[in-house]
């Protein structure tokens, strides 16, 4: 019997109608393979994994496959978004033993969960050295039966392996200086693709928490060359393939170095980050581009993602029908020349091609095309005849909503609900779109109501406007104090900094130890071969990294002494890391630029009715020094900031006190000082 019907998981229920015996990840499955003295097969993947989806159709799916794995292992499937801690183990010893990882992943353990054979995606046939599925399973089941000594020989050697990686803190556990922070620069210079924009060749991520560095660095520092890399990256992306040009939003990665063909998978977590970055490229610098990506990536997290309950969904799956009844990659996305001479006639389909380029070759598989913006003129400018334009995009648009839709993972991140939440707010704000600041509080709201247990405890996941029973790790406190912090700065609430002080208590308390080091999974969560433990960023800032951020804003309006001085030990791995890999570092790198920066605190007091108010409360906001935090609210014996505390009015004016440590220069009542003081720009 396939046990995953009752999961809340949408990867796991894609998988509760497969003949193979599927086990969720439990103590229940340990004890069903040491009982039948088998090894547990692990695959872990995620709902909008194409290689997953791949791996099901061709090996899970299949009856005498699933039979054999169900007579010869305890076959266990892991969603890695709803258990990151699982799937950061075991990715562990699968990236050391292969030198490489990805999803889906198959890992081979004893039942106590010692890995000793690891892979990815095993192709039904054999394929360009990668053995078939069935003869990896042959070969297990025959080393278990046959050379069992062997089998628990690599699997203690590996599991003492990983359980002897813990990191602490260096000797020296200080920041960051200005020569760690030059020096990360210059090594990015070096990767720096000059041509395509991003960093190394094929494939392509967003390299966001990198480029959020570059434009902290630049608004520090005043250097223009890392001002470029991230403008210049930004409009590579934008114009890419990678860029939806119809509905907005990005694409998982591109499979080239130049951003035309993505992997077609769009996420939560990478929109959130990408609209806030573009957001703060706007604030540097005024680009039309950038505003335009910001609310149209804003838009999509909305339009498409927001669940009934107010938060928001995890993914957009990179297949869909391609009106055949077979699932492709892109199918939803991709265009021919005749497609667009279906929906537009023949005139406005060639500007159309020579607009989106579309060509007959096609850039895609099968003479199709990924809509992109391959113009020679500058971005900002406007093109010939921008309306006609408009309305063939719209004719596009409305077209490729008919087709089949992608499926959606619709569970509720934590963690990336947290990233929403602040690249909303901020949005909203900077561009006086009250819509999306409402949507940040709906989401915001849901994790407090849903997500945020009587002790300040958070579960990870929710379905459906319920939790599911995977306790938060460390990326989920920090990423939804750091969106808690940003929604009180942004609405002038200070419950919002109070919710966010709870989560950090449970960060110093239960995910560090003695030394300061932190840890991805709490010390009361479930024992497993060990506890994972990663400074450096992926796809999101790691969780260390974003528990530094969240640290350091929360004591930048409170005050708090412990809480800086546990985001500066964390900061320290960073110190070490900043040299030799400031590519896997740069939300610690972002991080640490605050951290010299000051921050900036600004007590910005006045009627929040007041237009004088709201003028220096948005000239606040749109500050670019470093890490600037912002409270805001009326003259008060006890206000909801203690930023706030003794700032009167001055002459019954509204007033912005800019500080560094609650030490506070003299107030400023004039918002264009407050922007010359802070970097702010107004486009």
């Amino acid at each position: 019997m396939n046990r995953l019907a009752h999961e809340q998981s949408p990867y796991l229920l894609q998988h509760a109608s497969n003949p193979v015996d599927w086990w969720p990840w439990s103590q229940q499955a340990k004890e069903e393979a040491e009982r039948r003295d088998t090894p547990i097969l692990l695959s872990v993947g995620y709902a909008s994994c194409h290689w997953c989806h791949v791996m099901a159709r061709e090996s899970f799916e299949d009856a005498e496959t699933a039979a054999y794995m169900n007579a010869h292992f305890v076959c266990v499937k892991v969603d890695r978004e709803e258990r990151p801690d699982v799937d950061a183990v075991y990715m562990e010893a699968v990236q050391a033993a292969t030198g490489h990882g990805g999803w889906p992943m198959t890992v081979f353990l004893t039942p106590g969960g010692e890995p000793f054979y690891f892979g990815t995606y095993f192709p039904p046939r054999p394929l360009h050295g990668t053995p078939a599925f069935r003869q990896v399973l042959e070969g297990v089941r025959a080393a278990w039966a046959d050379r069992r000594e062997e089998v628990a020989d690599v699997a203690a050697r590996v599991t003492a392996d990983l359980t002897g990686r813990a990191l602490g803190l260096p000797a020296d556990a200080s920041p960051p200086g200005p020569d760690a922070l030059g020096a990360a620069l210059l090594g990015l210079t070096r990767d720096y693709d000059s041509r395509h924009g991003g960093f190394g060749g094929a494939p392509k991520f967003p390299p966001v928490m990198v480029l959020e560095f570059l434009l902290r660095h630049h608004a520090r520092t005043g250097a223009e060359g890392a001002l470029q890399m991230a403008a210049d990256t930004a409009e590579h992306m934008a114009r890419g393939g990678i860029y939806d040009q119809l509905g907005g939003g990005f694409a998982r990665y591109a499979v080239d170095r130049e951003w035309i063909v993505p992997h077609f998978e769009k996420t939560l977590s990478d929109n959130a980050l990408l609209c806030r970055f573009y957001a703060h490229l706007w604030r540097a610098t005024g680009s039309a581009l950038a505003r335009r990506v910001a609310l149209e990536t804003a838009d999509f997290l909305v339009r498409e993602l927001r669940t009934p309950e107010g938060g928001f969904a995890s993914a957009l799956d990179a297949d869909s029908d391609d009106g055949t009844g077979r699932h492709v990659e892109g199918a939803s996305y991709v265009w021919t020349p005749e497609q667009l001479r279906e929906v537009l006639g023949e005139d406005d389909a060639a500007l159309a091609a020579a607009h989106y380029g579309v060509t007959p070759e096609g850039t895609f598989e099968h003479g199709s095309s990924v809509l992109r913006l391959p113009r020679t003129d500058g971005f900002d400018s406007p093109p010939v005849d921008a309306a006609r334009l408009d309305r063939i995009r719209c004719a596009l648009l409305a077209a490729r909503d008919e087709r089949p839709a992608p499926g959606r993972d619709d569970k509720v991140v934590a963690a990336w609900n947290g990233l929403a939440i602040a690249a909303l707010a901020e949005t909203g704000a900077y561009f006086d779109r009250p819509d999306l600041v409402e949507a940040a509080l709906g989401a915001a709201d849901l994790l407090v109501r849903v997500h945020l247990d009587t002790h300040g405890r958070l579960s990870r996941t929710s379905r459906d406007g319920r939790t599911g029973t995977n306790t938060g790790v460390l990326e989920d406190y920090a990423d939804v104090a750091e969106g808690f912090l940003t929604l009180a700065s942004v609405t002038g609430e200070g419950v919002w900094t109070d919710f966010a002080g709870l989560l950090l208590d449970h960060v110093l308390d239960r995910f560090r130890d003695d030394s300061g080091a932190l840890y991805d999974t709490a010390a009361d969560a479930e024992t497993l071969i060990h506890r994972p433990q990663d400074p450096t960023d992926n796809a999101t800032p790691s969780g260390w990294n974003a528990a530094a951020g969240a640290l350091l804003t929360y004591a930048a309006l409170t005050g708090s002494t412990p809480h800086r001085a546990a985001a500066e030990q964390a900061l320290s791995v960073v110190r070490a890391l900043a040299p030799r890999a400031p590519r896997f570092v740069g939300h610690g790198l972002a991080v640490a630029e605050a951290l010299l920066a000051g921050p900036y605190e600004v007590a910005v007091v006045g009627a929040p009715e007041d237009p004088r108010t709201r003028a220096l409360h948005r000239t606040a906001l749109l500050a670019t020094s470093p890490g600037t935090v912002v409270a805001a609210g009326p003259p008060s014996p006890a206000p909801e900031f203690p930023l706030l505390a003794d700032r009167p009015l001055v002459d019954g004016t509204p007033a912005a006190y800019l500080c560094r440590g609650f030490v506070c220069d003299r107030p400023e009542t004039d918002p264009d000082e407050v922007a010359r003081r802070l970097g702010s720009h107004e486009a």
